[in-house]
């Protein structure tokens, strides 16, 4: 996905705004432990580690996976409705040719159905909220809470998510992992890709930058994954103990990061996220858009859209 990082901010605040909790959490530095561990989650989905199996490029750059992800899911939150339509639109275009069948349960498959797509959607924010609470300033209030997932369905929007599916609150987003649970399995696709993310080897094209701080970085998404996932997929499963012993050793590093958020964020988020790197670093730049104000997805679509103001979920119907 090419972006321009000085195209972050022109016209508005994007669908949140400085006062929301997208805008809280996305930017924390505790984001991109709780993204590796969302990407990484992504293929215990059958159906989505198919799709991404097809395009094998995605398993000998572990980098561009993250980066291209992470900046999509960044431009939602803290980009503006431009932005963020024109980067849903091209997202949507990229995965189009992603169909075929899943070996595991010979159904068709597509990369942008609406369940594949909310399965990707909230493991990320569900990811992101985990390591802000675990590593981070710690748990939100109830009012926090609300407003974090009024958000995320909100974001939601730009995918092909059904509405009425999207869950709207915590409670909701327990029933919703509860009920996808069954399908969830591991594979050989599955398994390849986790182990690309969670332990790269400096000679597959990332460097060494990316698969040492990829490892270090695994340690913690590992610890705050549950442990039935982790006994199923490549992540280190390390004693409770052990978990408890990486937490407090990550609760510092992040609130020095958080201490110089300018610095901290700008120096060492390109090493694993290049391109998320440039959008944290425009955001924190803090140039105001044109208008002082948000905006609806919908009103984003009707003023920017490239392909029209249909829906994108009404496009594979």
């Amino acid at each position: 996905m090419g972006f321009d990082p000085t195209t972050l901010r022109r016209d508005d605040y994007g669908f949140f705004g400085p006062d929301s909790m997208s805008w809280k959490i996305w930017t924390a530095p505790t984001a991109v432990i709780g993204f590796q561990r969302a990407v990484v989650l992504e293929h215990f989905d059958p159906f989505l580690t198919a799709a991404v199996a097809d395009a094998r490029g995605i398993y000998t750059d572990p980098r561009s996976r993250l980066d291209n992800t992470f900046a999509y899911f960044l431009i939602a939150a803290i980009g503006d409705g431009r932005t963020a339509i024109q980067a849903s639109e091209h997202l949507m275009q990229v995965h189009a040719p992603m169909t075929g069948i899943e070996p595991i349960s010979g159904k068709r498959y597509s990369a942008n159905s609406p369940e594949t797509q909310l399965w990707i959607h909230i493991t990320g924010w569900h990811s992101v909220l985990k390591a802000y609470e675990v590593f981070g300033p710690g748990p939100l209030t109830p009012e926090e809470d609300a407003q974090f997932w009024r958000e995320c369905a909100i974001a939601a929007e730009l995918q092909t998510c059904k509405p009425e599916d999207v869950p709207r609150s915590r409670a909701e987003v327990r029933e919703y992992f509860a009920r996808v649970r069954p399908r969830l399995c591991n594979s050989e696709a599955a398994d390849e890709g986790m182990r690309h993310l969670l332990r790269t080897s400096p000679r597959n094209g990332a460097g060494i930058s990316y698969a040492l701080g990829s490892r270090l970085l695994s340690l913690a998404s590992s610890a705050i994954t549950p442990r039935w996932m982790r006994t199923l997929g490549p992540y280190y499963n390390t004693p409770a103990l052990l978990d408890l012993a990486i937490k407090l050793p990550a609760r510092i590093i992040v609130w020095l990061f958080t201490l110089f958020t300018s610095f901290g964020l700008r120096k060492a988020a390109p090493f694993i996220a290049p391109m998320a790197g440039q959008i944290l670093e425009q955001h924190l730049k803090g140039e105001p858009p044109a208008k002082l104000e948000t905006i609806t997805p919908a009103q984003a679509r009707e003023l920017y859209s490239l392909r029209g103001t249909a829906p994108a979920h009404a496009e594979i119907s």
